[in-house]
């Protein structure tokens, strides 16, 4: 994996060879390994906030062991349950059901428990207890959705044991992100060739339709914000995360195996990305951003003396801002989602009082979802590019660098 985003990264140094006016910075490569990881980090920076779980083992906490007999019967269409099936994560990539099966890729799990990694497929947890070695994928409260460790009590009954295990598994989204890397690898190789065989020409292919893009994220956010000098330090940086948010995006929205995930609906991965970009900014502060912070300029001595109004509202601000830049990328795509196929869920749902009716409300569904998947791919444009622009406005205001004018920010 870190091979793939190494190449990935050194597309990005090709070009900018070509393309002879941008420097690329070393740092990239732990940035964009730390990217395609964003879905484990942030599960397990979850589970470091509840290790061990502050629950009692009551006879909530034990483990309902149900037969098939329930699951067997033939159950009315739930719209509820299909979207929120695809927009959280899961162990299993559902592609679609033939003969009243489910045709899907049960992906890899990988436990870290009491010193020792388990390692072993999801579709070891197909079984009426969802169990499988002393662990168990839970498919209701408490820790809906998650895998558990389990134990025998006192009175036999196995129960939830107080200590979670760290979870390093291949999900879905995981595994759609090293998809959507594995496209832009392909993607940025194409573009490097085209660049070294026609040289000084125009491009031509993949290459004149990724150069147009490319240049308006230099240009129009990075160039904007932080000016040439600064800019050719951070692009590497922010051209690559226009790119993995616009591309998961779009992905995202493409209906068919081995799209259609809905990577940043996860807030593990929004939550990596603002957390590189709150890095980069503390990584990049001055002693102007910091005296700026604590002693705004044009602010009454009242509000700073005696009691730090402004500068505890500053310091917030610090703080508030990446968990803004999380809650906004992953409310805006998850919103998309669940609007798309709650149009998808309307053809099912009059389909079921009246086969004449569902007939009937198809063409305006499909014409409405058609509207709204117009509508996300803009958003996911619109997304990529607001996620970036603020990265860039925040690095600038880090270097204290004022567009059109020197930076006047000590190191």
């Amino acid at each position: 994996m870190a091979l793939g985003f190494c190449v990935y990264s050194q597309a990005f140094f090709f070009l900018e060879e070509q393309m002879k006016d941008l420097v690329f910075s070393k740092l990239v490569f732990v940035l964009l390994l730390l990217v395609l990881t964003g879905g484990g980090c942030g599960r397990i920076m979850a589970q470091a906030t509840g290790l061990p779980v502050a629950e009692s083992r009551t006879s909530e906490d034990r483990v309902d062991v149900k037969s098939d007999e329930g699951e067997a019967q033939k159950e009315s269409f739930n719209a509820g349950e299909m979207i929120l099936g695809h927009i959280t994560d899961k162990h299993s990539w559902h592609i679609c059901d033939w003969k009243g099966k489910a045709v899907e890729v049960h992906l890899p799990v990988i436990l870290l428990y009491e010193g020792r990694l388990h390692c072993f497929s999801s579709a070891r947890f197909e079984n009426p207890s969802h169990a499988y070695d002393g662990f168990q994928l839970r498919k209701e409260a408490p820790h809906m959705g998650r895998i558990v460790a389990v134990e025998a009590g006192a009175d036999g009954q196995l129960r939830i044991a107080e200590k979670l295990p760290l979870d390093f598994s291949i999900t879905k989204t995981v595994a759609a992100m090293m998809v959507s890397t594995l496209f832009l690898i392909i993607l940025f190789f194409f573009v490097v060739r085209n660049y070294k065989r026609r040289g000084e020409q125009a491009p031509k292919g993949v290459a004149a339709l990724f150069e147009p893009v490319y240049l308006f994220v230099r240009d129009e956010v990075v160039y904007a914000n932080l000016g040439k000098e600064h800019g050719d330090r951070y692009l590497p940086y922010l051209a690559t995360l226009f790119f993995f948010i616009f591309l998961g995006n779009f992905l995202g929205i493409v209906p068919f195996f081995p799209f259609g995930a809905n990577i940043t609906g996860n807030i593990s991965v929004t939550l990596v990305l603002a957390l590189l970009t709150f890095l980069i900014t503390m990584g990049s502060s001055t002693k102007a951003y910091w005296k700026h912070t604590f002693n705004t300029p044009g602010v009454p001595m009242w509000m700073k003396f005696p009691i730090p109004l402004m500068p505890a509202i500053e310091l917030m601000e610090i703080f508030t801002k990446p968990f803004v830049l999380m809650i906004r990328l992953f409310a805006n795509m998850t919103a998309g989602h669940i609007i798309i196929l709650g149009f998808v869920s309307l053809v099912l749902i009059f389909g079921q009082q009246s086969v004449a009716l569902g007939w009937a409300v198809s063409p305006l569904t499909i014409i409405f979802g058609l509207f709204a998947d117009a509508l996300e791919l803009l958003v996911s444009f619109i997304q990529a590019y607001i996620f970036t622009m603020l990265s860039a406005n925040y690095f600038a205001g880090a270097l204290a660098y004022e567009p059109g004018k020197a930076s006047n920010g000590a190191h």
